[in-house]
């Protein structure tokens, strides 16, 4: 990737991170279990719940690591191209697939609805409409950082090899 890009690359993944975090850090701090529950009943609709708050956590968390490091970069008055490769590499493979692959599969990607204008996220269990929003909110943010670290994905780790670093 030439170097000239990725400063502004950063910059708009951190953006778009800080985003994501303004938007799921209330939701997780105003839902708990029993209020997504609310009148529901039984271990379908309890375990889609528990897997959903804890995979929206694991996201916070990565996002919010991944914020720091790229601020740190970005703060330094000399720009470190490497760390900053690096740096969005983990922010693809941590942020990006922790969205699109979450580790309770709650929700899927449906790749269909991808250029139909439909919402391509796909629910194993109907969800409230704040849990369905909050989901769905999210897709937009992390479709955008997967178009924009589509490099990161094998190419960064390929390169890296060639060069003989790990």
């Amino acid at each position: 990737m030439p170097s000239t890009n990725v400063k502004p690359l950063s910059e708009a993944a951190r953006n778009k991170l800080k985003d994501a975090i303004q938007q799921l850090e209330p939701f997780l701090n105003e839902y708990s279990l029993n209020r997504l529950l609310g009148e529901e009943t039984g271990e379908e609709a309890e375990a889609f719940y528990k897997g959903l708050l804890s995979d929206l956590r694991h996201l916070l968390v990565f996002s919010e690591v991944s914020v720091e490091k790229l601020g740190v970069l970005l703060r330094r008055p000399n720009f470190d191209i490497d760390f900053a490769e690096r740096a969005l590499y983990e922010v693809y493979h941590q942020c990006v697939n922790a969205f699109f692959y979450p580790k309770n599969e709650c929700y899927s990607e449906d790749g269909r609805y991808a250029y139909t204008g439909q919402d391509a996220i796909r629910f194993r269990f109907k969800p409230t409409r704040d849990a369905r929003n909050i989901v769905l909110g999210m897709s937009k943010i992390f479709e955008e950082l997967r178009d924009e670290l589509a490099y990161y994905e094998n190419d960064y780790m390929t390169q890296r090899r060639m060069q003989g670093q790990k």
